[in-house]
Parts: C-alpha cells; structure tokens; sequence
C-alpha cells in the first residue's frame, strides 16, 4: 500500500510551484489531478493541470460519490478523483494531494494515516503580494482568496507539520524530509 500525503496552503503560497519541483526530484510520486468548474487558465491543459468539468458534470461526480474530497472556492469547485487515488495506493505508490483546506479536512476523515502538511507564507504581505502578482484576477478575487487565506493560515495547527515557503529550496527539502524521500 503506498502512501498519501496531502499538501494544503492558501492560493498564492507556491503549492503549484513546490510540488512542480518535488516532482522533478521525485518521478516515483502520483500527483492526483483535480477536478475543477473553473475555466482554464492559459497554459493548462485538460487532464494534466485540471479535469475542466461544467457545474452540472461536478455537481454529478459529487452525488456518485466519485470524488474522495470536494470543495468550493471563490466561486469554483475543486475536487479529487477518489478511482485514481485508491488505485495509485493500491499499486504501492507514493500518492500527493495539493488541495484546499476544507479537502484536506475531508481526507483526514476518510485516510486518517495520512500525512497532512500546511505551506505557508513568510508573511501575510508576502503572500497578497505573490498573489497580486499573478496578474490573473479580479480586485474581487484578489480580496477573496485574501480573505480566505488569513482563514486558511488560523488552521496551521490542524496539520502533522508546517512548511514556510520563504526559500523554495529549503522548502522543497523540509517537504522531502516529511515524506521520507531525503
């Protein structure tokens, strides 16, 4: 049976980023690819970066019982294929999940040996600054996510481990090390 580890943070913390990376060091490790109501950004692609799925198609998923956690985000839903993620543990693999908070709650309930790790920012300035510099939302948006990040961070305490992304190096090797792969 292989291992699940989740990974959570706010948007804009540099999951996306950290996990590019740890992959990139690691290939042995299954990353699930979510689902998602949210249009794509330029660059993704379907079933790589996200399983683009209309609110309907979701909404469907979630009453099948087809996703293993599930939440909706400014204004978007994300989820995780639950088929994929028992078949990859299955077959004896390490198993990343880079989710939302309230997936990572979920997950907990359902895979409690789970590793649960936080990423968080070296401040909340840095993080509004990163993402502010995206460049890809609305002031809407922006005060959004700002607003669900200072959530986000109040719950550190729920994790196994925390992990600040002010050094993606250091991070990186801290997240290894959780893992067990250092």
């Amino acid at each position: 049976m292989g291992t699940l580890t989740v990974i959570t943070g706010p948007s804009g913390v540099g999951k996306g980023t950290l996990v590019q990376r740890l992959l990139a060091r690691n290939p042995s490790i299954w990353v699930s690819v979510s689902a998602t109501t949210r249009a794509p950004r330029e660059g993704e692609r379907e079933g790589e970066s996200y399983f683009f799925h209309s609110r309907e198609r979701f909404d469907a998923l979630v009453q099948e019982g087809g996703l293993l956690e599930w939440a909706e985000f400014a204004g978007n839903c994300y989820g995780t294929p639950r088929a994929p993620v028992e078949q990859q543990l299955q077959a004896g693999r390490p198993v990343l999940l880079e989710i939302e908070l309230e997936g990572a709650r979920q997950v907990r309930r359902s895979f409690s040996k789970a590793r649960q790790i936080f990423l968080a920012p070296p401040s909340f300035e840095e993080l509004e600054r990163r993402i502010r510099g995206r460049g890809t939302d609305s002031e809407d948006a922006i005060q959004q996510r700002l607003l669900r990040a200072r959530e986000e961070l109040s719950a550190q305490g729920e994790f196994d481990a925390v992990v600040v992304n002010d050094d993606l190096d250091q991070a990186l090797l801290k997240l290894e090390g959780l893992m067990g792969l250092g």
